[in-house]
């Protein structure tokens, strides 16, 4: 299970931005290996295609100043080029070579040879030159539909993991070369599953729309304002979203899940690992290794090659290596639980964190298939003193969480691992969103590792840490709370920290994901989307409720328990502006348990409107207050209340929870309305990915 970026520290960003100015840079996303590549960007080939003449070659390496780095990164991304301006390090005002970098799946020295930028990178700055100003509005449906895929792009701003891992040794950098490589071949899993394959061949010259393609893993809006608009696609034909781990067929039936559910085969038809195939009447369950052999193949083949490059070097990663092995012989036969086993093993024993395999399944409609993913990071080496002071009291976390659910849950033993901290390097499939990004993992999420309590929890340590990121946040904060209760929200990295641990560590306390109520899980109980929302819901709940906790045992100073749960309201109002669903309906996990959470605290005038009073920034009527003294009473019998529902397998109390404050009328639908409005003034963080290893 994870915990996506939208506010809160890294997390707030996710979902905030500037006020309204003029859109922030979007960033483009890397491209999957199913789109065909831009032309080889020469002058011609690099015009759009309505222009009317190529493009002359464009400034010489002297003048490459005539755009900001804002503009220059905005418009690189919607001109889909691997190219982003990290800073202005020399204070000359225009990019140099050593500012550049170049986005995976990118080549630096297509752009940047000898230290001089190549002509290949002379006409890419002309492109962006001449693509400063916007083109003419044009009236025409597919005019429309192109300004509406820049509004989509626009509503993204660049945000760039960078690391520099030149000074590895020649065997780990041939070992990160291949992960890079499986990574693009996960690309190409992911689209498989997404049904994006077969889009792809019909992707007009229209660069940005391409752009939009790569970044969103497919022709469709994700971003706030454009996700429900019908001319917001990146293809002309503007075709529907459907999944490709069902029958197209079946998805016409917008109940499909629920009716799959009800089949005599319906285990296995929605196994985490399978995917549907054949006629309504005839449906058979097909597993992954064999659905896509060549796509799967592939994968196994560069892991194995990352393996033998350690080997052959002599690396001493013995843990990696076992695990880079396994997972090939997983993409190979489907024995994911025993790459499970080998991964589990790499904690605390390899300075390389890799995931690679199917995991979470927000991606499809029924939310039961496991979506092929990569996250590839860095050991990190925070959260130690959390780790030390939490370690010794898991069971005492279990036994508060397990007395608030009560009967039939029974307090159990407490395997888990606190998180570790990591820094990312590249995200892939699954794991890189169009815009935002998983903050905190918990995994796998299935077979005897998550069962036993096994498994690896982590925290991204690197993202939202830049100081353009906290500026945004704090702007996004200022706009909806008042003075007083602004100046409570933390910016620091060490509150997202102390949220990120104990969310985590909610995943593991009380009735989870594999507790059951009269022999069903929470899949089978509630259904994939309510439990998914309700799973999120405690793990958020606890991270609130166990600060109180741990300050009551005097193992946490109660300031640091202040700014970690403000900050956490704020984390959620990002979310909320989201919105509650998606276009078709599905909903939002975090979205409706921010909801939740945020309504509970309103309730309990915990968390205060008023009407009359001005924000923190000065500029917007109205604002939040956020009352102190009365946050632990609302947070304990929340946390009560969505204990017991999961002990019990209550679905009735969960709907009944959820409602009044994911309706789309009422006074809290208006407080949310507000929020909102305010959040998305500014453009979300849009990741992307370089590395250097030259």
């Amino acid at each position: 299970m994870n915990r996506f970026a939208t506010l809160a520290w890294f997390t707030f960003l996710v979902g905030c931005q500037k006020a309204p100015v003029e859109p922030q840079p979007v960033l483009l996303a890397p491209q999957t290996a199913q789109v065909p590549a831009p032309e080889a960007p020469t002058p011609t080939a690099m015009a759009d295609e309505d222009s009317a003449t190529a493009l002359a070659l464009g400034p010489t390496a002297t003048e490459f100043k005539t755009l900001s780095r804002a503009d220059f990164n905005r418009l690189a991304a919607e001109q889909d080029l691997p190219l982003y301006w990290r800073a202005d390090t020399n204070k000359n005002g225009a990019v140099d070579p050593d500012e550049l970098a170049v986005t995976w799946p990118g080549v630096y020295s297509d752009w940047v040879k000898e230290h001089h930028f190549t002509p290949e990178f002379a006409a890419a700055y002309g492109l962006l030159h001449k693509r400063e100003t916007d083109p003419q509005p044009d009236a025409s449906p597919e005019g429309t539909r192109r300004a509406t895929v820049l509004r989509e792009l626009r509503q993204g701003r660049p945000t760039l993991i960078w690391n520099d891992l030149h000074g590895l040794s020649a065997g780990e950098r041939d070992f990160v070369q291949h992960v890079l490589k499986a990574s693009e071949r996960v690309e190409d899993l992911f689209a498989l599953q997404s049904g994006t394959v077969a889009l792809a061949k019909d992707l007009p010259p229209h660069r940005p729309s391409r752009a939009l393609f790569h970044r969103n893993q497919g022709p469709w809006c994700e971003a706030p304002s454009t996700e429900g608009s019908p001319d917001c696609n990146a293809l002309p034909t503007r075709p529907a979203k459907v999944s490709g781990v069902y029958p197209a067929e079946l998805q016409r039936d917008r109940e499909f899940c629920a009716k799959l559910d009800k089949l005599p085969n319906a285990e296995a038809l929605l196994g985490p690992f399978t995917v549907v195939r054949g006629p309504a009447d005839q449906l058979v369950a097909v597993p992954y290794e064999q659905a896509w052999p060549k796509e799967m193949a592939a994968v196994s083949q560069e892991l194995t090659a990352a393996a033998d490059a350690l080997v052959e070097a002599k690396v001493p990663e013995s843990t990696l290596v076992a695990y880079l092995r396994a997972a090939a012989k997983a993409f190979l036969d489907g024995s994911w639980f025993t790459a499970d086993e080998a991964w589990a093993k790499m904690e605390g024993k390899s300075k390389w964190y890799l995931r690679i395999g199917a995991d979470e399944t927000y991606h499809e409609p029924c939310a039961r298939k496991a979506g092929f993913h990569v996250s590839f990071a860095r050991v990190n080496q925070g959260a130690i003193a959390w780790q030390q002071m939490l370690e010794p009291i898991k069971a005492q976390l279990e036994h508060a969480i397990a007395v608030l659910a009560g009967p039939p849950y029974k307090s159990g033993k407490t395997h888990f691992h606190l998180p570790n901290f990591i820094d990312i390097v590249v995200n892939a499939g699954d794991s890189r969103s169009a815009l935002g990004a998983t903050v905190g993992q918990s995994l796998p999420n299935w077979g005897p590792v998550a069962n036993e309590s096994r498994g690896r929890t982590v925290a991204m340590a690197n993202l939202y840490t830049d100081l353009d990121s906290q500026a945004a946040m704090r702007t996004q904060v200022e706009s909806l709370f008042c003075k007083d209760s602004a100046a409570g929200v933390p910016t620091d990295p060490e509150s997202l920290i102390m949220t990120t641990v104990l969310h985590e560590a909610g995943h593991n306390l009380g009735p989870a994901h594999e507790y059951k109520v009269k022999g069903q899980v929470d899949d089978a109980i509630f259904g994939g989307p309510l439990a998914a929302t309700l799973e999120e819901l405690k793990a958020e709940t606890s991270a609130l409720y166990l600060a109180d906790w741990l300050v009551a045992q005097g193992k946490l100073a109660a300031d640091k328990r202040d700014a970690g749960q403000a900050a956490g309201v704020a984390w959620a109002m990002g979310h909320i502006a989201q919105g509650m669903t998606t276009p078709n309906g599905k909903p939002k996990p975090y979205s409706q348990l921010s909801a939740v959470q945020v309504g509970s605290l309103y309730d309990a005038r915990a968390l205060t409107w008023h009407a009359d009073s001005m924000a923190a920034n000065g500029q917007d009527k109205g604002c939040f207050s956020l009352h102190k003294e009365r946050v632990e009473h609302a947070v304990l019998a929340l946390m009560t209340r969505v204990a017991q529902i999961k002990a019990r397998g209550d679905k009735a109390a969960a709907e009944q929870l959820l409602a009044p404050y994911i309706a789309e009328t009422g006074d809290f639908a208006r407080l949310r309305g507000t929020i909102r409005e305010r959040w998305l003034r500014i453009p979300k963080a849009a990741f992307v990915y370089a590395v250097q290893l030259d």
